[in-house]
């Protein structure tokens, strides 16, 4: 095989595996829902004039 369909077909598989793995995450992995409370403080809020 040359060299050029060597390191393409490698590519290609390398580029399989991500996305294979990707599409596993997105099925079997479900995020937890949270509250998230961030605090600001008023200086940032109400700036002095």
């Amino acid at each position: 095989m040359p060299t050029l369909f060597r390191f393409l077909f490698i590519c290609a598989l390398i580029a399989g595996v991500i996305y294979g793995t990707m599409v596993a995450l997105v099925t079997f992995v479900n995020p937890m829902e949270r509250d998230v409370t961030i605090r600001i403080p008023s200086e940032r809020v109400n700036k002095p004039q």
